[in-house]
């Protein structure tokens, strides 16, 4: 493969750390694996609406499921309120995961150009950036908000490759989730898997161009490959 000009990180999951979303799960009383269905399903709607070629904004996604959960539970409706704010909050307290600050470091000093590009919202992710050290080797903080479409919708990808002013074949989606790959994949981008669970990719999907298991050993690849 041509070695890449641009790197497109994915955020949720792929250098943040997600531990601190189920811990509050747990103190609202919802238990740490109630953290992965929310999630599931806030992924799940956000695709279902890019689908249908709509947008909503990730905020309202995350704050709607949880709500749903909880008036399943049995929550009284001034107690959700409280419950909805204390697991959101924990978005801006996520750090990245340790193997980011010396992985994007070692890429940057390569002379990769990075960038982001999330379902989220740019500003939620800052604060976890700024306290990494990484806020300042990214060229661009991207966010699906201003695509219009979340990913893995082509439109998202679309929007990142003109901001980047680059083709789609010279830039390539860094993620743990082989679904973002293959979206990107689909839009003519190359895929970058993190495998930090250490699972097999899906037979059904087309392989990532490269996989490692740690941003620390992306720079490293991306010289040999």
């Amino acid at each position: 493969m041509d070695a890449p000009s641009v790197l497109v990180f994915d955020v949720n999951d792929t250098l943040s750390a997600m531990a601190p979303i189920a811990a509050r799960f747990v103190e609202i009383g919802l238990g740490d694996q109630a953290a992965t269905t929310w999630f599931a399903s806030v992924l799940r709607d956000g695709f279902a609406v890019a689908a249908a070629d709509g947008s909503v904004p990730f905020a309202e996604v995350a704050a709607g499921n949880l709500e749903v959960m909880l008036e399943a539970a049995g929550r009284p409706s001034d107690r959700r309120e409280q419950d909805v704010a204390t697991v959101l909050s924990a978005l801006r307290d996520l750090d990245a995961h340790p193997d980011v600050q010396p992985g994007l470091q070692a890429l940057a000093d390569a002379g990769q150009r990075l960038v982001t590009l999330t379902n989220g919202s740019v500003a939620l992710s800052e604060p976890m950036f700024a306290r990494a050290g990484v806020l300042d080797l990214f060229e661009h903080r991207l966010s699906v908000q201003d695509a219009g479409r979340w990913k893995p919708h082509p439109a998202a990808y679309a929007y990142a490759m003109r901001v980047c002013d680059v083709p789609a074949e010279r830039a390539a989606l860094v993620a743990v989730h082989p679904w973002d790959i293959h979206g990107a994949q689909r839009a003519g981008m190359q895929g970058i898997w993190v495998n930090r669970a250490g699972g097999g990719y899906p037979p059904y999907l087309p392989a990532p161009e490269v996989t490692v298991t740690s941003v620390t050993d992306l720079a490293t690849a991306l010289a040999q490959a």
